[in-house]
């Protein structure tokens, strides 16, 4: 079988450093910059704008590729997976129908408005700024404001932390209109704890993974501006210490509804990675959004505990059988950082040599996100450069092991120390008791 994993980030690295421990694939590559990880592992990588559908396509012949893992949403949201099916070529990733699950944040709370999936805050889209003043005022201004499009996890802006007033958030929605937005949704801000919860799809069938939760904020206690993700953990229970067994039960069942209702909609195999992004509430659990392929940092964590071979859950994935196989993952913690260049997000230093040589990675993983090699040197690109996973057998373990040895990595880099640590974990633990007893 030859796999062409589509991407170049640490996403895609950790899914080519899986589908590698099975010997019997041919790996491919390709992405937009040539992934040194990514490289000592693959037989070639092409270099080229993942969302140029013809370029894909044409080197996907050339190599004979039967199956392509999509790691990026870019190319799902340009129909590169209907190109690549069109001409007999399986993929990991939904078609560009089914993409809209991500790529229009409106068109997925219609959706699961429309089959009576309770998941939703209060909710409006707007297609120009008039009403939108008296709606937010009718939620008191407590309000969370979306770019209906694909944002890299950096567009939404929330009451209280990005704005402080309903004229600010309202001027935030003009703003994205003039800036040639097409629709904007303005919901109800929701109070609880965010979480992830991934699905394993063939279409019909579906497993779900461990939930996990990321951390979006650039600096220590969840300050700073929002980021792709610094690093996310994953407790041995395959839950988290803040969520209860009914929790994760919901977000289950949500993901499964929210499967058949589009294959109810579309009559088309959602085939990949489904990714539900839920916040527990005071009553249960809500849907914030959802992604159409793996979470990064999450993946990161969940591969790295991922015993059944990836291989074949790919075959059993795109020829209908997931339910088949038993998809099993080791009950063990994992703490997942992101060292990133200083100035990151706003105004990152660039281009400048980093050293992992000294790290041990029989201790931890290493995966390399946005960073170049020249002469034998470890260039950062400017984004998130390096994440580092531990696992253990407790979550403090796995945070030692990850802290020990991301901080032997030299160059302008800086990471999130808290993420793992008791002291933030038992924050979010008893902010859910406040809420939950409150109500």
């Amino acid at each position: 079988m030859n796999i062409l994993v589509l991407g170049s980030g640490a996403r895609e690295h950790v899914i080519t450093w899986k589908l590698a421990q099975n010997k019997s694939a041919q790996l491919y590559n390709f992405g937009p910059t040539s992934n040194p990880g990514i490289a000592e592992l693959v037989k070639e990588v092409e270099l080229g704008d993942v969302t140029d559908v013809a370029a894909v396509v044409d080197w996907a012949k050339q190599k004979k590729i039967d199956v392509v893992w999509v790691g990026p949403e870019a190319p799902l949201a340009v129909g590169i997976v209907d190109a690549l099916e069109g001409m007999g070529v399986s993929c990991i990733g939904p078609t560009q129908k089914l993409a809209e699950l991500e790529s229009s944040k409106s068109f997925t709370r219609n959706l699961v408005e429309k089959y009576n999936i309770n998941a939703s805050p209060i909710f409006r889209t707007f297609t120009s700024d008039i009403e939108i003043e008296d709606f937010i005022k009718s939620l008191d201004g407590n309000v969370v404001i979306k770019p209906d499009g694909l944002t890299g996890g950096k567009g939404v802006k929330v009451m209280g932390d990005h704005f402080q007033t309903a004229d600010e958030a309202l001027q935030y929605c003009k703003d994205l209109f003039a800036a040639g937005d097409m629709k904007v949704l303005v919901e109800e801000k929701l109070i609880g704890q965010e979480f992830s919860l991934m699905s394993f799809t063939d279409g019909k069938h579906i497993v779900h993974m461990p939930v996990v939760q990321d951390h979006k904020r650039a600096y220590v206690n969840d300050e700073g501006p929002n980021t792709g993700g610094m690093g996310s953990y994953t407790d041995a229970d395959h839950s988290l210490p803040f969520l209860n067994n009914n929790d994760v039960k919901q977000a289950e069942q949500i993901n499964e509804a929210v499967l058949e209702a589009l294959e109810q909609e579309f009559e088309q195999a959602y085939i990949g990675i489904l990714y539900g992004g839920f916040i527990a509430v005071h009553d249960g659990v809500r849907l914030i959004e959802y992604n159409v392929r793996f979470g990064d940092p999450e993946v990161m964590n969940l591969l790295s505990l991922l015993e059944t071979d990836l291989i074949r859950i790919t075959d059993a994935m795109v020829n209908g059988t997931l339910n088949t196989l038993k998809v099993e993952f080791s009950r063990r913690a994992s703490v997942c950082k992101y060292l990133v260049p200083d100035g990151y997000p706003v105004d990152p230093i660039k281009d400048q040599p980093i050293d992992v040589s000294v790290v041990d990675t029989n201790k931890v993983n290493l995966f390399f996100g946005s960073v170049d090699q020249k002469d034998g040197e470890l260039i950062e690109k400017g984004s998130r450069t390096v994440a580092v996973v531990g696992i253990a057998d407790t979550l403090r373990e796995a945070e030692q092991k990850v802290e020990t040895e991301i901080k032997k990595i030299t160059g302008p880099l800086f990471h999130r120390e808290d993420i793992g640590t008791n002291e933030l974990i038992q924050k979010r633990i008893e902010s859910m008791n406040e809420l939950r007893h409150e109500q």
